[in-house]
């Protein structure tokens, strides 16, 4: 349908997608345990999972999967930092850790937090 929203995307998501900035926005040092317990109490929908957080998101049916899916990854390039995501169906499992770090920075936190408004 034009002009549909998609999956929660945001009205701006139709077309091009973003261009990946080269430099990260997002402060990149690891997080103490403090800090991850504090950001992930205002996260809705994200638990810890080791050295990372994950989010399940469950749609009505693997359409609404995957548009939700391609609203995170419009989230995700327009930050430069991309979660690993798993479809199942109608269930959408995200996974954010910064790889290059070994763990959780406040470019996961932040990014978790934009993802968590499309639901």
């Amino acid at each position: 349908m034009p002009g549909a929203r998609h999956g929660g995307c945001p009205e701006d998501c139709r077309g091009s997608p973003p261009q990946a900035s080269t430099t990260s926005v997002w402060d990149v040092t690891l997080l103490s345990e403090e800090e991850i317990n504090t950001a992930l109490g205002t996260l809705r929908g994200w638990a810890r999972s080791g050295a990372s957080i994950t989010s399940t998101v469950e749609l009505a049916d693997f359409r609404e999967a995957m548009l939700y899916t391609g609203a995170v990854a419009y989230l995700a390039e327009a930050a430069n930092h991309h979660p690993d995501i798993l479809i199942q169906w109608n269930r959408v499992t995200l996974t954010l850790s910064t790889h290059s770090e070994g763990g959780l920075t406040a470019a996961d936190m932040a990014l978790a937090g934009r993802i968590s408004t499309l639901r």
